[in-house]
């Protein structure tokens, strides 16, 4: 595989690189599912209860204008994962197959490898359709535990997970066969997909195993975490049959197996919404464990912990989006490429290197988290990524930071529609491939109208034509996928 070096003079690398002899920083990456731009309180939120990762803020660096690799999971995780845009990256949506990475892109865990990191995946893999079980080692991880298609991440309370491509059950969960899910799913029900009938194992407690045990395993040299954690996305078969698909730990009351919505239990919100709100303070609690093993291992210096979203808030299972204001003062939500559907909370801690209590409004996306993993562990990037390392901005050298020149998106559902952000000029397309529909242009100042809400298309078209144009630069066609010329009636995958 072929690599390019890191950029020459960067702060970090001409000032911060591990002195010979010294272990270099380990990186925990912790990605949540479907949270939304104001599900947190360090970004505004006034209900939910997110302390620890409010105290992860507070030691570290907020990111307001960062941006996921997509608007849905897989093509999401897949940027993250290989550092290019969702124009090159090879998975483009979460339908149809088949959508896999391919074995010359390079991922986080292989690029770290070649500086001696141990990596590994606990929570969702997801990233293409129909990926293996051994998917994660094929892409460089040396220890996997999870999910691994998207459709099986619904279920909480999943009959099995894979530990490195092997089966492993949870104890107590049984799925029920009784429900007809040949409308949703017509071309069979992905493998582990369900509701479970019997309820003995929250999924979340186990990846909580996992991952501190895979820390404490390798306190004694350089790892990589990807804790990739499946809320507080719904499930949404439950959703279909149920009418609820926020699914949290269940408690005894009253002789039967109940949910358990702690606090929340004592407000009169629909039921969706109180397991809502409860996974959001069960994945923030989740957080705070990883920080508490990391301090008492006494690592907690010398690891980078990022925290970010995957995409917007979903409007799923029971679940509404302006219920707990998830997109705060932004437009739209999953499946969109306005504002709330890509633009997400992202946090860097690393004590001692990036401020404590400091905030960035640079434009960054999860595609540069490659590159700067790469910048922080002194190793090569790989060749043809679209990241750029945001280390610089990091670690106080702001003025040294590179910046791009646009940031460019795709989703091939709904009519199809493509995006770019060109400083503060946001350009959104619609319909470009429904032929009953026409295309449509929208052009906003985020500087002044961050809720995209007035249409500048007819008072710049100038700007509206060359933003325009680079949109046909940045899709490069892959095989199999077309954003132009898919069937209309795909399969939507959730």
């Amino acid at each position: 595989m072929l690599f390019v070096g890191c950029g020459e003079g960067s702060s970090f690398s001409s000032q911060g690189k591990q002195a010979a002899g010294a272990q270099p920083p380990n990186i925990v990456l912790i990605v949540v599912d479907d949270l939304g731009y104001g599900d947190l309180g360090c970004f505004g939120q006034q209900i939910l209860q997110t302390h620890h990762i409010d105290r992860l803020a507070q030691g570290g660096m907020r990111f307001t204008q960062h941006y996921a690799g997509s608007t849905v999971c897989a093509p999401s995780r897949a940027s993250l994962l290989t550092g290019k845009h969702p124009g090159h990256v090879s998975v483009r949506g979460n339908q149809p197959a088949p959508q896999l990475l391919k074995d010359e892109e390079v991922t986080i865990a292989e690029a770290l490898g070649k500086a001696g990191y141990t990596s590994a995946v606990v929570g969702k893999w997801g990233v293409g359709h129909p990926p293996a079980p051994d998917d994660p080692a094929r892409n460089g991880f040396d220890h996997a535990y999870g999910y691994i298609n998207m459709w099986h991440a619904h279920n909480f309370y999943p009959e099995f997970l894979y530990e490195n491509a092997e089966k492993v059950a949870l104890a107590g969960n049984v799925n029920d066969d009784g429900y007809d899910f040949s409308k949703q799913h017509p071309q069979g029900l992905p493998e582990g997909t369900g509701v479970a009938r019997e309820k003995g194992t929250y999924v979340l407690g186990e990846f909580e195993k996992q991952a501190l045990g895979f820390i404490e395993d390798n306190k004694d040299k350089p790892f990589f975490l990807y804790l990739a954690l499946n809320m507080p996305h719904t499930n949404n078969e439950a959703g279909y049959v149920l009418g609820d698909g926020q699914e949290v730990p269940m408690v005894q009351m009253d002789g039967k197996l109940v949910a358990d919505y702690g606090t929340y239990g004592e407000h009169d919100w629909p039921n969706p919404e109180k397991g809502f709100a409860t996974m959001i303070t069960l994945l923030d609690q989740t957080v705070g464990l990883v920080e508490q093993r990391l301090a008492e291992l006494g690592l907690t210096e010398n690891t980078m912990v990022v925290f970010v979203s995957d995409n917007g808030p979903h409007q799923e299972g029971g679940h509404r989006v302006d219920f707990f204001d998830s997109n705060g003062p932004l437009r739209g939500s999953k499946r969109d490429l306005y504002e709330g559907g890509i633009r997400v909370p992202m946090i860097v801690k690393y004590p001692g290197k990036v401020a404590a209590g400091s905030t960035s409004d640079m434009p960054c996306a999860s595609w540069d988290f490659l590159p700067t993993f790469c910048e922080l562990a002194g190793t090569e990037v790989p060749a043809g990524v679209d990241g750029i390392s945001f280390l610089p901005t990091l670690t106080g050298k702001a003025d040294e930071q590179r910046k791009h020149r646009w940031l460019y998106w795709e989703f091939y559902e709904q009519g199809g529609k493509q995006a770019l952000r060109e400083g503060d000029w946001k350009y959104v397309k619609l319909n470009v491939r429904d032929p009953e529909q026409p295309i449509t242009q929208e052009l906003y100042d985020l500087s002044k109208d961050l809720g995209e809400t007035q249409n500048l298309i007819m008072d710049y078209p100038g700007v509206a034509a060359r933003m325009d144009s680079i949109l046909g630069t940045e899709h490069v066609p892959i095989e199999g996928v077309s954003l132009f010329a898919m069937e209309r009636d795909a399969e939507t995958a959730f």
